[in-house]
C-alpha cells in the first residue's frame, strides 16, 4: 500500500506533469465559464491543502499570499469571497512561476506536517488528492475546449484521449431482486457515496458496449437533431438557441468526418467509442433506439460484470442524497451536497481520469448539457 507521503508526491508530481507539454502562453486564457484555465487549476488544489489543512494544522504556517484565498477559491463560501469564476482568465497575474512557487512552498510545508502522522491530517490530505485528480481530469477537458478554439487545431500531445474500442458485446442480463448500493469498506470514498442501502430492481439487460462513433452517425443521419419527438423538451430547446446538429468536436469536411482531439483534428474512426456527448443527447439517441439509458443502481449492480473505464457513462439518475447522507461540518462540508439539485449522475471513469481514482460506487455529475467531459453512453432495456 502506497503511503501518504509517497502519494502525495504523486499526484502533486502528475499535475505538474501535465502541464509539461504546455506553452507559457497556454496557461492563462479562459475560452468559457465553465472552462478554467491551466494556471487557476494548479494554483486552486494548493489552495486547497493551504486552506483546509495547512492554516488549522500547522501553527507555524504563514499564507504565501494573503490575495491567494480570493483568487483561487472555487466555490467555499464558509471561506470567503472570490473572483467570479468567468474572470478566471483575466488573471494574468500572479505569473505561472510565481503559481509554480507557491505550489513548491505548500508541498514543502504539507510533507513536513505528513510525517507527525496526524490522523486527522491524513483524511483530509486524501480528499485533497483525490480532488486534484478530479482537477486533473479537468485540466484536460478544460484545455481540450480552450485550444479547439484556435482555428490551428493545436495538439498538446501524441495521446487523443477520444480513441477506444469496445472489447464486449450483447447484453448483460440482471435479474430482479433487492440490492445493496453505496460505499461498503474502508477505502477512500467521497461523502455521496455514502449511507450504503438496499434498492429493488425490476429485471433489466444492460449493454455490454458502449455506443460507438458509427452508431451515433446513423442518428444523425437518420435526421435525430432535427425531430423534436426524440429530445426532452429542455433538451429541444437546448439544441434551438444554441444551434446544435452533432456533438461537440465533431466536424464535416469534404463529406467526411472529423472531430477536435487533444492531438489536433482527426479523422472520426466508426468504431471507436463516442465521445462528449450530453445528457441531453444520450437520452435523445436512446430514445431513438427504443431503449433508454440505465439507472444508478442499475448500472451499480450490472458494472461487476462489465467492463467500462473509457468514457463517463450517463444514467437516468438525477443528482441526490442517499438515505442518511450527512453534510459535514465547515468548509469540507460544500463539497458535495450543495450541488444535489438540477445535475445528472455519470458512471465509471473515462480515458481522461487519472491512475486510481475510480471505483464502482463514484458518483460524478453535471448538468445535462454537458458536452465538454469524456462522455460516452451505455443503453438498457
Amino acid at each position: 500500500m502506497i503511503n501518504i507521503i509517497e502519494n502525495y508526491k504523486r499526484v502533486r508530481n502528475h499535475t505538474e506533469y501535465l502541464c509539461s507539454f504546455l506553452e507559457i502562453e497556454d496557461f492563462t486564457p479562459q475560452s468559457a465559464a465553465f472552462a478554467s484555465p491551466p494556471k487557476w487549476h494548479i494554483a486552486h488544489t494548493t489552495w486547497f491543502f493551504e486552506q483546509m489543512i495547512l492554516l488549522k494544522y500547522d501553527e507555524d504556517y504563514s499564507l504565501f499570499n494573503k490575495d491567494f484565498s480570493y483568487l483561487f477559491n472555487s466555490y467555499y463560501n464558509t471561506i470567503g469571497k472570490r473572483i467570479a469564476r468567468h474572470e478566471r482568465g483575466l488573471l494574468t497575474r500572479p505569473s505561472v512561476k510565481e503559481v509554480l512557487n507557491y505550489r513548491k512552498y505548500v508541498d514543502e510545508k504539507m510533507l513536513t506536517l505528513l510525517t507527525k502522522e496526524i490522523k486527522e491530517v491524513n483524511t483530509l490530505t486524501t480528499l485533497g488528492l483525490h480532488h486534484e485528480q478530479q482537477h486533473q481530469e479537468l485540466f484536460l477537458s478544460d484545455l481540450k475546449y480552450t485550444f479547439s478554439r484556435n482555428p490551428l487545431n493545436l495538439v498538446y500531445r501524441k495521446e487523443n484521449y477520444v480513441s477506444g474500442l469496445n472489447s464486449e458485446d450483447g447484453w448483460l442480463a440482471v435479474e430482479s431482486g433487492i440490492y445493496e448500493i453505496g460505499h461498503q469498506n474502508s477505502d477512500f470514498c467521497f461523502d455521496n457515496e455514502l449511507g450504503k442501502h438496499r434498492v429493488f430492481l425490476e429485471p433489466f439487460k444492460i449493454s455490454k458496449a458502449l455506443v460507438t462513433n458509427k452508431e451515433y452517425l446513423e442518428f444523425i443521419k437518420d435526421g435525430g437533431y432535427e425531430k423534436a419527438k426524440y429530445w426532452l423538451d429542455d433538451g429541444w430547446h437546448w439544441l434551438q438557441e444554441n444551434t446544435i446538429t452533432h456533438p461537440l468536436y465533431w466536424e464535416k469536411l469534404n463529406n467526411e468526418w472529423y472531430q477536435y482531439s487533444l492531438s489536433g483534428l482527426i479523422k472520426l474512426e466508426d468504431n471507436d467509442i463516442a465521445c462528449h456527448i450530453s445528457y441531453y443527447e444520450a437520452a435523445a439517441f436512446a430514445f431513438w433506439k427504443g431503449m433508454r439509458l440505465p439507472t444508478e443502481f442499475e448500472w451499480e449492480i450490472a458494472a461487476k460484470n462489465l467492463k467500462w473505464g473509457q468514457r463517463w457513462e450517463w444514467t437516468n439518475s438525477a443528482y441526490l442524497p442517499y438515505p442518511n447522507f450527512k453534510i459535514s461540518d465547515g468548509a469540507v462540508g460544500e463539497y458535495n451536497g450543495k450541488f444535489m439539485i438540477n445535475t445528472m449522475v455519470l458512471r465509471g471513469a473515462s480515458t481522461a481520469t487519472s491512475k486510481n481514482h475510480s471505483r464502482i460506487t463514484y458518483r460524478n455529475f453535471f448538468a445535462p448539457n454537458t458536452q465538454w467531459q469524456f462522455t460516452g453512453i451505455r443503453l438498457a432495456i
